[in-house]
């Protein structure tokens, strides 16, 4: 077969890579029970087997995994001397966060515009048939290894497959890792993502009073907790620019890969006509090169049903994203003694550690970079950009540590259009088979680029 019959084949196989994905996305495997119940998860994983299954991985199992959730693993043997690819995705997916805000009903595919539009479409089920798409385009023409994973917990960050790969290195072992669940800077525009800012999460809690009084007859001189909230929230800006500000780490680097339009990123973003970007620097400087904080919710009285009273304790969750540079760790150690020490009025502060996940950054002097770069360039008829991540994905520090020597690339169908984890998800079907075609153009390559 040659690469304008691989062309061919990807582009005869979309149709029913849709029909694949108007299935996936009907099944809402949401991994949080509290909401959905667990069987929906289940019943996804089932049909992710029997898929990949029938596009001829062997030994396709579903095993549990220590959060609960089920991992979908699978193999093909390598023929004699060649490399072994990994192909990454999962099947769990958010929830659709109040199906009021969505223009179609969230867990059917519905097309508006030339995309379709429904949970999980790009994030990760999009990724899922970019992979089925790819392995029936290529039939037995397959002159690697493949191990394939699903995982069934990602967005919840539970880690259950974390400590699976840690605990059976040799089920995930091979040469290239291709995690797919990133995407191309823009439509059209073939990019591989390089680096994955790190996490903490804190909790943070300010009791100034035993218990709420009233505010006509102490209000005043009695210290408010929520202002003392408030105010303590503030230090972690700079006044003018909106800028991250935490006393002991280095928020002012800058990026070196593909930029990010500021007019575009307002626009992927939903920013409000007149609302001003927060920092300085690049959009792409802000977004994948320094520390960021976000405010994720508080805990205070709500406006409906509140009384005339001075608050007495208040409470947040902050979440601080962390660049590739900087140790996670010791990004939770300067947020929380920056908290600590910026207490307002003598106000009693307790910082709680949630969580904490480190940044990533990949290396991309290998031959499975070389051959992506070609297949992009093939497909996409310009070189291929490379891109920074805001989010976390913690699989892939573990990977990194229990394969040095892989190489690991970030890469799929989610361009920022696609708006991942907020009402109205979408994908373009272009992405789908574009990005099928360079994993097949990848898969048939690298054997000959890795030997050389």
């Amino acid at each position: 077969m040659n690469d304008s019959e691989l062309a061919g084949r990807v582009t005869a196989a979309m149709p029913q890579a849709l029909r694949d994905l108007a299935e996936l996305v009907a099944i809402p495997s949401v991994a949080d029970p509290r909401q959905y119940p667990p069987e929906e998860c289940r019943r996804a994983a089932r049909w992710v087997a029997d898929a990949f299954g029938a596009a001829g991985l062997t030994d396709v199992t579903q095993v549990e995994t220590s959060d609960g959730s089920t991992a979908v693993l699978g193999h093909r043997p390598p023929p004699p001397g060649a490399p072994t690819v990994l192909l990454y995705c999962h099947y769990d997916v958010q929830p659709p966060l109040g199906e009021d805000a969505w223009h179609s009903p969230p867990f059917t595919l519905t097309e508006r515009d030339g995309r379709l539009y429904g949970r999980g479409a790009a994030d990760c089920k999009g990724n899922i048939v970019m992979h089925l798409t790819a392995l029936r385009a290529l039939g037995d023409d397959i002159p690697v290894g493949l191990r394939f994973v699903a995982e069934g917990s990602e967005e919840q960050g539970t880690g259950g497959l974390e400590r699976y790969v840690a605990d059976h290195p040799d089920r995930f072992a091979a040469d290239a890792l291709l995690v797919c669940d990133t995407g191309n800077v823009a439509v059209g525009v073939g990019t591989a993502t390089t680096s994955l800012r790190g996490m903490t999460n804190v909790l943070v809690t300010v009791d100034t009073l035993e218990g709420p009084v009233h505010s006509g007859m102490f209000g005043g001189p009695a210290p408010d907790a929520l202002g003392a909230l408030v105010q303590l929230l503030s230090t972690l800006r700079d006044p003018q620019t909106g800028a991250t500000r935490v006393e002991g780490l280095d928020c002012e680097g800058t990026w070196d890969g593909a930029g990010y339009d500021e007019r575009q990123f307002r626009r992927d973003a939903g920013v409000l006509d007149g609302t001003l970007l927060m920092g300085t620097g690049s959009v792409a400087d802000r977004l994948w090169a320094r520390p960021a904080v976000t405010v994720l919710g508080i805990d205070c009285p709500r406006v409906v049903g509140s009384s005339a009273s001075v608050p007495a304790t208040a409470r947040a969750r902050i979440s601080l994203r962390v660049p590739p540079g900087t140790d996670a760790d010791l990004a939770r150690r300067a947020l929380t003694t920056h908290l600590e020490g910026a207490a307002p009025w003598g106000a009693k502060v307790r910082v709680e550690s949630e969580s904490t996940g480190a940044p990533f950054r990949a290396a991309t002097d290998g031959p499975a970079y070389a051959t992506l770069g070609a297949a992009m360039r093939e497909v996409y008829g310009r070189p291929m950009e490379f891109l920074g991540q805001g989010g976390s994905i913690p699989l892939c520090n573990v990977l990194a540590e229990t394969y040095p020597d892989a190489e690991i690339v970030l890469m799929g169908v989610e361009e920022p259009r696609c708006l991942i984890h907020a009402p109205n998800e979408s994908v373009d079907p272009a992405e789908i088979r574009d990005m099928a075609h360079v994993e097949a153009l990848f898969l048939r390559r690298y054997a000959a680029a890795f030997g050389s």
